[in-house]
């Protein structure tokens, strides 16, 4: 557990389709540095040489996981907070936080400096975004089931229910932005 002086990590969290790659780009096109869960395996392969696909995917993270832990990813995505915040880096976004053990990691290692920023957006209008997107298109019953399986095998409901602020995405990307603004500007991400 460490503190830092005037360090402010932000974390998005979300059901699929509501709209937190978005939220994130938001912020990594402004600059801040994000850390990407996801990235932690696939960094990994591409390490080794190997094509992006399920096939190198899945040994790579079970070799991880078996040398390094169930929480490997968690576990890389503190000291690669740590070594941003090293290099001086006071203002960084997490993409992809899912689960409450990763969850009560990072509000442990990082106490008083992290921010959960829930995207929510009413069900019927991911289900349309999940069903128009044009890499892999999910049926209404293909949503809840993965939003059934994401909340019971990896509980992804527990950061989002406590999360510390909730952002509304069901209009368009302006109303999106002013209100991260305001939660950023209240959080004091920006530093202006």
């Amino acid at each position: 557990m460490s503190h830092h002086d005037n360090v402010k990590i932000v974390a998005f969290v979300g059901l699929t389709g509501s709209g937190k790659s978005t939220a994130v780009d938001y912020l990594t096109e402004k600059g801040y540095p994000k850390v990407y869960f996801g990235g932690i395996v696939l960094d990994e392969v591409t390490k080794r040489g190997l094509e992006l696909t399920q096939a190198n995917e899945q040994p790579v993270r079970e070799e991880l996981r078996e040398k390094e832990g169930k929480d490997f990813v968690v576990k890389r995505i503190v000291s690669q907070i740590h070594d941003l915040i090293s290099a001086g880096q006071h203002r960084i976004v997490a993409d992809g936080l899912y689960t409450w053990t990763e969850y009560k990691v990072l509000k442990s290692e990082f106490p008083g400096e992290l921010t959960v920023v829930a995207v929510v957006t009413p069900k019927h209008l991911r289900k349309r975004r999940m069903a128009d997107r044009p890499k892999r298109p999910l049926t209404s019953t293909e949503v809840d089931q993965r939003d059934w399986a994401e909340i019971e095998n990896i509980e992804k409901g527990g950061p989002i229910a406590i999360a510390d602020y909730f952002i509304h995405n069901e209009g368009d990307l302006d109303h999106l932005h002013i209100q991260m603004d305001a939660v950023l500007k209240h959080v004091k991400f920006y530093e202006s």
